[in-house]
């Protein structure tokens, strides 16, 4: 897939599990569903956690993840698979949805409103009573294997309306709803994540704060709590705070100059 698909082995039950800090009762609806084969939609702006949420119960469930980053360009084929030319044989090779059906692994589909239309259709099958994928092009019908749970991500809103999510495949699926954490929630995930004594963490928190409430700045992206933890780790680890915060804040948010300026100026009254 072009280095879209990244494959993450979990070794056994034992080993320890990612960070993640719980903000509702996402753990809980997430097990009820993986309980039941629901498919799991997680809908949020970026950096609010799904991500490592996903990496985290793929975990606490003992199960292996297989990732998928989608992008304009993904298409069924490179979910499902292709035949491939090997000195004088031709041979199939499973894509990662593929292989997750046929393991009974985790696959989680990052983006998935990015993906062309085509990519989504070929899911319907397996987001319903059936449970089955339909591999046309290798003239195979699969039954998912026990354990096999669909999760897929995305940014409403964010894309525009023409890369929304259609109705008929958003109740498919279970939907949780991320967002930033509460600001003491999110203080004490930045200390955890970073070591980042509570003062700046809470220092950092406060800041970003105020810059999400900036709307008139018309950032397409406002700070997410994944910034604020990188920005944290090069102040723990001696970077200045607020060359921390322009490197690990503004830069990634803006290349408009002005706007840029705004931010450093605002950050110099909480940092």
């Amino acid at each position: 897939m072009d280095g879209a698909t990244t494959v993450q082995k979990e070794k056994d039950s034992e080993q320890v599990l990612p960070f993640y800090q719980p903000v509702r009762k996402e753990i809980e609806v997430f097990t009820h569903a993986a309980k039941h084969n629901l498919p799991v939609l997680l809908k949020g702006p970026t950096g609010t956690g799904k991500s490592r949420f996903v990496q985290y119960m793929a975990a606490k469930l003992g199960r292996r993840l297989i990732t998928v980053s989608c992008h304009e360009e993904t298409s069924a084929v490179d979910l499902l698979g292709r035949y491939l030319v090997k000195g004088a044989e031709t041979l199939w090779m499973d894509g990662p949805l593929t292989r997750a059906v046929r393991e009974g692994a985790v696959l989680y589909i990052d983006e998935i409103a990015e993906a062309r239309p085509d990519t989504i259709v070929v899911l319907h099958s397996l987001t319903d009573h059936r449970r089955v994928l339909y591999l046309d092009r290798h003239d195979e019908e699969i039954e998912a294997a026990e354990g096999f749970l669909l999760v897929a991500s995305f940014n409403p809103g964010y894309q525009g309306a023409w890369k929304e999510l259609k109705p008929s495949t958003r109740q498919r699926f279970v939907s949780l709803h991320f967002d930033y954490p509460a600001p003491a929630l999110e203080a004490q995930i930045l200390s955890a994540e970073s070591d980042v004594d509570e003062k700046t963490a809470g220092q950092l928190v406060k800041m970003a704060g105020k810059i999400r409430n900036l709307h008139h700045l018309g950032l397409a992206e406002s700070v997410s709590t994944r910034l604020l933890v990188d920005t944290a780790k090069l102040i723990q680890s001696g970077l200045p705070p607020r060359l921390a915060c322009e490197v690990g804040i503004v830069e990634p948010l803006t290349d408009d100059r002005e706007v840029a300026r705004s931010l450093m100026d605002l950050i110099a009254l909480h940092i």
